[in-house]
């Protein structure tokens, strides 16, 4: 453990308690949260690429909706993927179970009712 002197400051200014954990952890926390901004990037894109590239068989304003709804998911994906990083990394270090991750479930219903509206809206 690195006292907090030797710690940079913004690891003094977020987490100003507790233990640093094994390094390996935190990296593999770092991941985490690097392929959940990869997912939020995805949804962010698909949601311009549907706004910019007219589809015949569904209704414009169905297109637009569900464009503005894949970036708005994809923004908040970002902020779950912060939140879900920093409620983890605060758990290691104060040796506490870590969080249930409540971004699966809203990601999973989100993608299931998006891919409904969609298929009703092109049938």
């Amino acid at each position: 453990m690195s006292t907090p002197d030797e710690r940079g400051w913004l690891s003094r200014t977020v987490f100003p308690d507790g233990e640093d954990p094994d390094a390996r952890f935190t990296l593999a926390n770092e991941r985490t949260f690097l392929s959940w901004t990869r997912t939020s990037l995805a949804f962010m894109a698909g949601g311009i690429a549907l706004q910019a590239f007219p589809i015949e068989s569904l209704n414009p304003a169905l297109q637009r909706t569900a464009a503005i709804l894949m970036v708005v998911v994809g923004l908040l994906i970002a902020l779950g993927s912060a939140t879900r990083w920093y409620n983890v990394e605060r758990a290691m270090r104060h040796h506490r179970p870590l969080p249930v991750a409540g971004i699966i479930p809203f990601l999973s219903l989100v993608s299931v009712l998006g891919a409904v509206v969609l298929l009703i809206g092109i049938l």
